[in-house]
Order: C-alpha cells, then sequence, then structure tokens
C-alpha cells in the first residue's frame, strides 16, 4: 500500500502527461477497496483533479476519473472521503461537468447515510459549506432540483433540532447593547448553544449542529465569512456554519428579516429531517424574523428565543410568548424556557446556569453599578430556576 501511494505521489509531482494520467487511473481502477480509500486520503485530491485532463483530441481521462470515483466505486469510499471529494469539485469554478458529479455522490447516498454526508460537508468551519454548494456554486437549477428532492425523499426525521443564533448582541456585545463591555461574550450563551445541540433526551444528540445566521454581509470569495467563523472560533465556538446577509440587506430591520428569513428557507430545504430553534435579539429585526419562521414554518421551529437589549415591557413579552417567541434578559432565563418548551433537559439548566455564574464574575464592567445591575438580572433568573 506504501508503495501504490509513492507510485501515486510521483506521478502527481511536476507536469502531468497523458501516459501519467493512464497510469493513474489504472492505480485507482486496480486498487482495492481498502487501498483505494488509503490511496486518496492521502493525495491532494485538489490537485489530483487538476492534474487529470480531457482532451480536445485525445483520451477524456478527466472524465474517466471522475465517472470512477463518484459513480463506479463511490459506494465503497468513506463518507468523509466522499466529502472530501464533493470539497475538491466546489473549489474554484465549478462547471457543469462537476455539478453532475456532485449530483451523483449525492443520489448515492440514502437516509441517514445521506444526513451524515450532509453534516459532513457543514463540518468544516468554512464558508464552501452545503448551502453555498447546492445555492451557489451548484448553478444549473435542473442539478440543483434533483438533488433537493432527491434529500426530501430521503429524509428520516432524527428527533434532532439544527440551532440557529444570531451574532450581534446575542452572542457578544456589538451592536445596541451597552449594558456589557464591547464584544463581551454574554455569560451562559456557549453552554446554552451545547444544551440545545446536545437536545433534551438521556442520550445525547450528535454534536455540530450549531449555524449562525447573521446580517453581517457575504462577499464573493468569503473573507467575511471566514473571518467571523474565525472569531467565533477564538471565543470557543466549535466547528459551525455561517449564513450571511448582504450588502444590500444592513439597513433597516424589515430588510435584515427579509434576508435572514430567504437564507433560512434555504436551509430547511437542506435539512428536511430536523427542527429547528432559533436565538436572537431584540435590536435587529430577529423579532420579525422569528414570527416569519413560525408562520412559514409551524412543524418543524420549536422555539424562538430573543435576548432582550431594548427593555421591551413584560405585557408585550408575554403577547410574544404566546407564539413562542420567548424574550429574556440572562441565558439562565433564556434556559429556563428552553427547557419548558422541551428543547433542553432539566440538568442542562443546572449547567448553564453554572457558566453563567462563572463567566459573569470574568466581566470587566466599567462600573460597580453596571455590574450589579446585572447580577441583580442573574440572581433573579438563578431563584426562578431553583439554583
Amino acid at each position: 500500500m506504501a508503495l501504490k501511494l509513492q507510485t501515486l505521489r510521483s506521478l502527481m509531482t511536476g507536469h502531468t502527461d497523458r501516459n501519467d494520467e493512464r497510469r493513474i487511473l489504472d492505480l485507482l481502477s486496480d486498487a482495492t477497496t481498502a487501498e483505494l480509500n488509503h490511496l486518496l486520503l492521502n493525495v491532494d485530491l485538489n490537485r489530483l483533479l487538476s492534474d487529470v485532463d480531457d482532451r480536445v483530441v485525445g483520451p477524456d481521462n478527466l472524465t474517466t476519473l471522475l465517472d470512477l470515483l463518484c459513480v463506479k466505486r463511490a459506494r465503497e469510499l468513506g463518507l468523509p472521503l466522499r466529502a472530501a471529494l464533493v470539497a475538491a469539485l466546489q473549489k474554484g469554478f465549478t462547471h457543469e461537468a462537476f455539478e453532475r458529479r456532485v449530483r451523483d455522490l449525492f443520489l448515492g447516498l440514502h437516509g441517514r447515510e445521506l444526513t451524515e454526508f450532509k453534516n459532513l460537508l457543514d463540518g468544516r468551519g468554512s464558508y464552501h459549506d452545503l448551502q453555498q454548494l447546492l445555492f451557489h456554486d451548484v448553478d444549473d437549477e435542473a442539478i440543483r432540483q434533483d438533488i433537493l428532492a432527491h434529500i426530501f425523499r430521503e429524509a428520516i426525521p432524527s428527533g434532532e433540532n439544527k440551532v440557529l443564533s444570531d451574532i450581534d448582541d446575542t452572542f457578544l456585545a456589538n451592536w445596541k447593547d451597552t449594558r456589557y463591555p464591547s464584544k463581551t461574550v454574554y455569560p451562559g450563551v456557549l453552554q446554552f448553544y451545547r444544551e440545545l445541540d446536545r437536545g433534551p433526551g438521556v442520550i445525547p444528540g450528535r454534536e455540530g449542529d450549531l449555524t449562525f445566521i447573521s446580517a453581517r454581509p457575504a462577499d464573493p470569495l468569503g473573507l467575511i465569512e471566514d473571518r467571523t467563523l474565525a472569531t467565533l472560533s477564538q471565543h470557543g465556538v466549535g466547528p459551525s456554519v455561517m449564513l450571511s446577509g448582504a450588502f444590500t440587506h444592513l439597513l433597516g430591520n424589515a430588510r435584515i428579516a427579509a434576508m435572514k428569513f430567504e437564507n433560512f428557507s434555504r436551509y430547511v430545504q437542506l435539512y428536511p429531517e430536523y427542527g429547528f430553534v432559533f436565538t436572537g435579539d431584540s435590536g435587529q429585526g430577529d423579532v420579525a424574523f422569528g414570527e416569519q419562521m413560525l408562520a412559514a414554518y409551524p412543524e418543524v421551529v420549536r422555539a424562538v428565543f430573543i435576548h432582550d437589549v431594548v427593555d421591551t415591557p413584560a405585557p408585550v413579552r408575554q403577547r410574544w410568548r404566546d407564539k413562542r417567541i420567548f424574550f429574556f434578559d440572562t441565558y439562565v432565563g433564556a434556559a429556563m424556557d428552553a427547557f419548558e418548551v422541551g428543547v433542553i433537559a432539566l440538568d442542562g439548566v443546572g449547567r448553564i446556569a453554572r457558566a453563567a455564574q462563572e463567566e459573569m464574575e470574568r466581566v470587566p464592567f466599567a462600573s460597580e453599578s453596571q455590574r450589579q445591575a446585572r447580577l441583580a438580572e442573574l440572581s433573579r433568573d438563578l431563584r426562578r430556576a431553583e439554583i
């Protein structure tokens, strides 16, 4: 196996002519299942796809390679390898031949195996995620609809929720909220995400279902999105997905809500086997967005949690609560609402409460009066949780 890998790497070094390409194809075609997986896991797939070419006059070696990997022997490839192959096909300009092969890889998977594959594509911590793939990189509408129809047909309810969250004034103080020092990650928010991801059952759900849906604009190269994901990672967020906004939707809460709802409507098509929970704030269109989510998808949107940064009156909060939109001041309060609506477990409330208390102690408030006001809110919600 080591000798075959050495040979493959040697053939991919420098200029690759048609004879080298033929030897690569023969090597991969003749490999056992174990050898094929080992070879492909240990070479640069982007380089492999760029080294092998179709010619105007001569053999269509790239077509042969894609047929071999994406159709003939696709079932022999492990799911992580198939996801890596899609990533290689997705990189750079995705021309029609690559889009068809992406379709082949999707249509070759069924049920929970397809769900796992989609989650692998979304677990890379990059803007090259599943939504980018199917709604931007795949621009042939017929191919896109073939894939989406297959996803819908094959959906087996997972019993789990995708956890959606805004960033500014939801994850960290960064817009209207002046109650905390700028850029403060809210006490308890990370544990709140973990508990929503874990779910209410005795057996934890799979990790990695956190998706940020933000008004922050995207750019064609994904630089803003990747930078935001890197910043979130620095603040303790694990691999996550980012559904970005647009420069044209930066102004006005209605536009922000419309952009988020458009992204969410696409996201629902990607994961019909999941429920959804959203956490946002009261300062930038998230209440309107949450209301749209619940109105359009009442069967799958479990609850909406709104971090209140504009002092919403209690009667108004109650009216929203009746619609499954829960306003909160601290993440302990959010945890109690989440437990009562059935999306986290009771022991998860305790873990969130402990995290919030510990993290509150480390917040560098500008004044003692500001600290005491936040501690009073936290103490009130801790009493509600009886902790």
